[in-house]
């Protein structure tokens, strides 16, 4: 039995290193923080970048926009003979004539104005779409390094209590040689170190999904051994003020926008009420007995039916509008709702949190040594110090569970803005959203 023992010794070691292997090679190198872990996410975005193309398409569109409708040129023959002696002659009949001539629709300057400002607030739009996603990032980003840690931090915690667990095993033997023991707790030793090598596979399987989700964020720097916890007490969000402050969400941003886009296309809507004209001049030649001509003249559309077309039209663009308001509004609402609860829930794992670590795991911590201390005087068995352990881990899982759920919490609400910090915020968004 003692030879099984010190075979499964090295499994015991390796629970006990298990953090520390993950970074080894790295000891001496660069850790990974939160913020370096956001940076990268952000540097390396490929949504951000596709913000930046449709922003540019958007603003090479306003330009295009505001200019007059390319002319048109026109060529061809009028009053060709088809039979007769003079049939397909182009210069024997006088009616026949050969026209090059050229058009222009004289589009009014408030249309190709408001066309223009369609298109620009399509740019604000996705601005104001890149900066959510950079919120986004940074949240998603600080989700998967809390993951991270906080599986580590537990492994940390089974690897311990691990090694603990081989120590009882040999006490366990060696009471039982010595006959101050049974086999019934050498057994309940071994089950317990069985559970805790069940519990570091599963931990071990956290661990390796939180370092891909990491990677997908950050990359290779993901495998980098992280450093330590960011403070985690405050937001920088006031409770007192969140209708003032989530106004300028970036999600709300986004319907703000798409606000100013309807409008700009019922401003549209409006302008085309009035119609657009057209203008021609056209050069005719006749045969050489005949006198050349020119023509020239103006082509309007007739609203003959405004009520039924441009009328209905411009309801529609204002109709718009007001949706658009109202999902702001229901928007607003619903996201001021939602960070109150996260506020409760995060003050709510604080206060939980702190009774933990200030009362449940020292009480837990003292009953594991006062049945250790009760089994080494021979007044207590090996049963009630597994058992006290086995609190005792439970207890610390718990509190780490809770604190990574607090952290989770922390997350979402601190990075429901973006940090102003990142480089692909404009000066103007930054102030906007402080």
């Amino acid at each position: 039995m003692r030879h099984a023992i010190r075979r499964a010794f090295p499994r015991i070691a390796f629970l006990t290193v298990l953090i520390a292997t993950s970074g080894t090679a790295l000891a001496a190198g660069a850790t990974l923080t939160l913020g370096q872990a956001q940076q990268l996410a952000v540097e390396r975005s490929r949504q951000l970048q596709a913000k930046d193309y449709a922003i540019t398409a958007s603003q090479e569109m306003a330009v295009a926009a505001s200019q007059l409708p390319d002319p048109m040129l026109k060529a061809g023959v009028d009053n060709l003979p088809v039979n007769g002696a003079d049939r397909f002659r182009l210069g024997a009949d006088f009616m026949t004539m050969r026209y090059v001539g050229v058009s222009q629709e004289v589009t009014r300057a408030d249309k190709r104005k408001y066309r223009a400002e369609r298109f620009e607030r399509e740019s604000d739009k996705t601005a104001a779409e890149k900066t959510a996603t950079v919120a986004d990032i940074q949240r998603d980003t600080a989700l998967a390094w809390l993951e991270r840690f906080y599986a580590e931090a537990m492994a940390a915690v089974i690897a311990e209590n691990a090694t603990q667990s081989e120590f009882e095993i040999q006490a366990a033997e060696g009471a039982y040689r010595a006959g101050r023991g049974n086999q019934a707790d050498l057994f309940a030793a071994k089950s317990a170190l069985a559970t805790y090598h069940d519990r570091a596979s599963q931990i071990n399987r956290r661990i390796s999904n939180a370092k891909v989700v990491l990677a997908r964020w950050v990359g290779a720097d993901g495998s980098l051994q992280l450093a330590g916890k960011p403070a985690m007490d405050t937001v920088r969000l006031d409770a007192g003020s969140l209708d003032t402050q989530l106004a300028h969400h970036p999600r709300i941003a986004i319907l703000n926008q798409q606000e100013a886009m309807a409008t700009a296309e019922a401003k549209l809507a409006q302008a085309n009420k009035k119609s657009d004209w057209s203008v021609e001049v056209m050069y005719q030649q006749r045969g050489s007995a005949y006198d050349n001509m020119i023509s020239f003249g103006v082509s309007v559309p007739l609203q003959w039916d405004q009520k039924n077309r441009q009328d209905r039209e411009l309801t529609a663009k204002l109709a718009m509008v007001e949706q658009v308001r109202a999902e702001r509004d229901d928007m607003l609402r619903a996201h001021v709702a939602e960070t109150r609860a996260m506020f409760n829930e995060w003050e709510n794992g604080r206060e939980r949190l702190a009774r933990y670590n200030q009362e449940l795991v020292p009480l837990a911590k003292e009953r594991t040594l006062a049945a250790l201390a009760s089994y080494r005087g021979g007044k207590g068995g090996l049963t009630d110090v597994l058992m006290a352990r086995r609190n005792e881990i439970d207890v610390r899982l718990e509190a780490l569970q809770l604190e990574a759920e607090t952290a989770r919490q922390w997350a979402e609400l601190n990075f429901l803005f973006p940090d102003n910090g990142s480089s692909h915020i404009s000066a103007t968004q930054s102030k906007e959203f402080k």
